[in-house]
């Protein structure tokens, strides 16, 4: 369902993304985890078509992203870091704008959209859009990509911003969607969440893919059966002696 083969993204001398390669079968959790910086979202905006790579080739779906990029967006669902909402627009207005660019503006999306509102405490579509929280703001723009039930969903740092409820009812609805054959490609730095939820983990540093596997492929990389995926993302990504330094100067 992802597919990306020598995927580079070069900012003049700086290698932003370095040459990785990407498999994601139908159906999987597929978690990508990094420091700040390491490529994640660069990576993401790649693979959604918002950013040309430098050199590379990106399948989505079967199909050639440089071939399809609108049937492509047409199947997706993305949620950006940052949700870029209209903000002169109402919650609903919103929604409406989402259902017509998607040609899904009829009952059965409308029920969705119902239901996924209760589902995370979402009763405020008539607010402006301007005076929504960084929460609030966040739930909307689930909601207009999970109402349309697309095939592969990009989500990066999803949880942020999500009240506790929220955020475990998210986790829960995507393995269920999961488990129907929906491929999650999930970025998070709640370490948690990728050890709980995530079939198998790719670790991104300095634009280069340094590990993936299952949690049990991982430890066993790192000599370690014990190890929570917190210890083994600082061991992989060289940052267990530095904290300890930090902490002891402090």
């Amino acid at each position: 369902m992802i597919k990306a083969s020598n995927l580079t993204k070069k900012f003049k001398d700086f290698f932003a993304v370095d040459h990785i390669d990407i498999f994601v079968p139908k159906g999987q959790i597929f978690g990508f985890l990094g420091p700040n910086g390491a490529g994640k979202t660069t990576t993401i905006r790649m693979l959604t078509g918002t950013l040309k790579p430098t050199e590379g080739d990106i399948e989505i779906l079967g199909l050639d992203l440089k071939k399809n990029e609108i049937e492509i967006k047409r199947r997706i669902g993305v949620v950006p870091e940052e949700p870029r909402l209209y903000s002169h627009l109402k919650g609903f207005e919103y929604l409406e704008f989402v259902m017509d660019i998607y040609n899904t503006n009829n009952k059965a999306t409308r029920d969705r959209i119902d239901e996924l509102c209760n589902a995370f405490g979402v009763d405020y579509l008539e607010k402006l859009i301007s005076d929504m929280s960084h929460g609030m703001k966040q739930k909307l723009m689930l909601i207009s990509v999970l109402m349309r039930k697309p095939e592969v969903i990009f989500l990066d740092e999803p949880t942020v911003g999500l009240d506790a409820k929220s955020a475990k009812i998210l986790k829960e609805l995507l393995k269920k969607y999961s488990e129907s054959g929906t491929t999650i490609f999930l970025t998070t730095h709640i370490l948690e969440i990728a050890e709980k939820m995530c079939d198998v983990i790719a670790i991104i540093n300095r634009g280069k893919i340094i590990a993936q596997g299952t949690m049990e492929e991982l430890k066993k990389l790192t000599g370690s059966k014990d190890k929570s995926l917190e210890d083994l993302f600082l061991e992989l990504t060289a940052q267990e002696e530095d904290i300890k330094h930090i902490v002891e100067s402090l």
